[in-house]
């Protein structure tokens, strides 16, 4: 049993809802990156997911490009990173870390070098936006071989057969988009996707989260409700942003998160 599945069975058996802080890598600064990662645990994480740097992220809105752009510029590149879960495994063995980014990088390396170097790093993970689940099975199964779960992604324009594909492809945990769009977007409708999220739910052998739009403990209490946990990226970002050192990024990561970890446990179980 890894990482995210232990965790996950955790968290269910306390009945409780799964957080789970993204971050850029190399931002606000290369320094902070793993100080905040061990600040973002310590005020209430389940996961981390790890944006990789990428010169094209056409997922991401104008707070998390912005983010990437900062990062390439300091040389965050993907050994930088891998260099950074390392160093947080040095005191953190058991929190999962999940890598979210993009294609190219896995191309550039092949699925089973790429796939290899993660879990050597100590990545559990990953995340690859622009991968859709119908071209998935040669880097799910070269991803599998090395032990690296590959989250797939789904959103509300996914069809009842690509949630069905979804469901039997799932490892680790499912990733819910709450809207079609980029990630940062305030457009959150909890009703739509609370429907959504009990038809992925049903059947589905792994948990199920829900991101994008989540800013504060009242939105990620009100997404939690029909999924088993949530994501929250573009707010936390943000309010790293101007950080001067990588002790204040850390406080202030902590200090964003720990609302959220408040309002997800005293709203109780779904």
């Amino acid at each position: 049993m890894g990482r995210i599945e232990k965790r996950f069975a955790k968290l269910r058996a306390a009945g409780r809802k799964a957080l789970v802080p993204f971050i850029t890598a190399g931002d606000p600064s290369l320094e902070a990156t793993v100080p905040v990662m061990h600040a973002l645990v310590a005020a209430g994480a389940d996961v981390i997911e790890l944006g990789v740097p990428f010169s094209d992220p056409m997922a991401d809105g104008p707070v998390i490009q912005a983010s990437s752009e900062r990062a390439l510029a300091r040389g965050a590149g993907l050994e930088r990173v891998l260099g950074m879960v390392r160093e947080f495994r040095r005191d953190d063995p058991d929190t999962p870390v999940v890598f979210m980014g993009y294609l190219n990088p896995v191309e550039v390396r092949g699925a089973g070098r790429y796939a290899a170097a993660l879990v050597d790093a100590g990545v559990d993970g990953t995340l690859l936006v622009d991968l859709p689940p119908e071209e998935a099975a040669d880097y799910r199964d070269a991803f599998a071989a090395a032990g690296l779960d590959l989250i797939l992604l789904a959103a509300p324009t996914s069809t009842p057969a690509r949630m069905a594909r979804l469901r039997a492809q799932a490892s680790g945990y499912l990733y819910y988009v709450s809207y079609a769009g980029v990630t940062g977007a305030d457009r959150l409708d909890s009703g739509q996707a609370g429907t959504r999220l009990r038809e992925l739910r049903q059947g589905s052998p792994v948990p199920v989260v829900v991101g994008f739009g989540i800013r504060d403990a009242e939105s990620a209490v009100r997404m939690s409700a029909e999924a088993d946990g949530v994501v929250v990226g573009s707010a936390l970002v943000s309010v790293m942003a101007a950080a001067e050192g990588a002790d204040e990024a850390a406080r202030l990561a902590a200090g964003f998160l720990r609302p959220l970890r408040d309002g997800l446990d005293g709203a109780g179980p779904g």
